[in-house]
């Protein structure tokens, strides 16, 4: 799996309120969530976002509480893909849950800028900057992790399992 577009970049302990704000949780909705996605980080995040962008954070990123409204408000958005040193234990696992592709880099993270333009190569866990010649190494996606997101996460990957037996 292949992953390119525009970075967005967001620094430490990045956590789930700041991901999707509390107060907009009366909703389960993709799209709903996705207005006010990075809202408290980024006002003006969600009109300036595009289909096919990634996120870059430093570490800790999706800490906080254990909804999985933060992943998938940033996949409805179009995020396809976050780079961060490290994830929460259970917002990483969330990602996979809801089809969301996260990749742990330190070097990515700290020298990724924002508006860079990057290429992620899932299977092999490298980071082509491509704004800057540069290449960096993340911990690839494990086989079964990247079937969960080639299915469209958890759920989907169980129906589909359910069908073909």
């Amino acid at each position: 799996m292949i992953l390119k577009g525009k970075v967005w970049k967001f620094g430490l302990n990045i956590d789930t309120d700041a991901i999707i704000p509390a107060r907009y949780l009366n909703t389960s909705d993709p799209a709903e969530l996705a207005k006010h996605v990075m809202e408290d980080a980024d006002k003006d995040f969600s009109s300036k976002v595009k289909s096919g962008d990634l996120i870059v954070a430093d570490a800790n990123f999706g800490c906080g509480s254990s909804r999985e409204h933060a992943p998938i408000a940033i996949k409805a958005a179009g995020i396809q893909g976050v780079i961060a040193k490290s994830f929460a234990r259970i917002f990483y696992r969330n990602c996979f849950n809801i089809g969301l592709p996260i990749f742990e880099s330190q070097e990515a993270s700290d020298k990724i800028a924002e508006g860079d333009e990057i290429e992620v190569d899932a299977d092999k866990g490298i980071i082509k900057n491509i704004s800057k010649g540069e290449e960096y190494v993340a911990k690839p996606i494990p086989p079964f992790m990247q079937e969960l997101i080639s299915a469209g996460g958890l759920v989907e990957w169980t129906k589909n399992r359910i069908k073909s037996s």
